[in-house]
């Protein structure tokens, strides 16, 4: 199996999990970089049998690297949070030869990865486009909770991220719960992640913070369709909670 990994993500937590995951099912980690033209340099001096990169980064982004390396000698897999049709089909014609959306499993990376090793690249023309291969992106449930989240600012690697769309879910399934924030709601996601109601409540709170801070109050605005808050104010984890369930219900999914 050709198995010589090169990592690229700008988020460090991200990269050491993906390291220690990828190594203990049989990979070797030959280098991580965590932006674009890092990543570039590292690609030309290391060849690595595959790239994991990420999309969205500082420097240069990954369309970027895609467009700047020679894909016919090193197999690409792009992981992103960025699930959009447009974006997975703009990989694609660059050269990528999968595609996955954050957050995935390491064991579903690695099985990728192992399909890759079996189709290595040969000095035939670049892979096209209509014969990548890539999950068939439906608008499920998850998926247009993590559209939304893209859209204001919530990063995918952080904690909050992962218990905020568990407790948007819960709302989902059951409306009533967003009136029992405290003692139902915090503890039941707390409980399905093995962890402490307390510490979801702040890592939920962490997470908004950070999509307010970012500055993308107009795209919450125009997601919602009404100017439903300033850049002085911020939801509480119940008040956006519910905001986002209640659009999900809206829409009948």
């Amino acid at each position: 199996m050709n198995n010589r990994i090169l990592l690229v993500d700008d988020n460090e937590q991200f990269l050491a999990e993906t390291e220690a995951a990828l190594s203990e099912r049989g990979f070797t980690i030959i280098g991580k970089a965590a932006d674009g033209e890092q990543a570039v340099e590292l690609i030309n001096a290391l060849s690595p049998d595959a790239v994991v990169l990420d999309l969205v980064m500082p420097k240069t982004d990954g369309f970027t690297v895609l467009e700047q390396i020679d894909t016919k000698s090193v197999r690409v897999l792009v992981l992103s949070a960025l699930s959009q049709d447009a974006f997975i089909a703009k990989a694609a014609s660059l050269g990528a030869a999968y595609y996955m959306v954050k957050p995935c499993s390491m064991d579903s990376l690695a099985a990728r990865l192992k399909d890759l090793s079996v189709s290595a690249p040969t000095p035939q023309p670049a892979v096209k486009a209509q014969s990548i291969s890539r999950p068939q992106i439906n608008k499920s449930l998850d998926e247009k909770i993590t559209n939304i989240f893209i859209t204001v600012g919530i990063p995918a690697h952080i904690k909050g991220y992962q218990f905020l769309r568990e407790a948007i879910k819960m709302a989902i399934d059951n409306p009533d719960i967003i009136n029992s924030i405290t003692k139902r709601l915090y503890p039941e996601v707390a409980e399905r992640f093995d962890t402490s109601p307390s510490k979801v409540e702040r890592a939920i709170r962490h997470a908004i913070e950070v999509a307010w801070n970012r500055g993308k109050i107009e795209n919450i605005n125009s997601l919602f369709g009404v100017r439903v808050y300033n850049h002085n104010e911020k939801p509480t984890n119940g008040e956006f909670i519910a905001l986002v369930a209640d659009k999900m219900l809206l829409e009948s999914v």
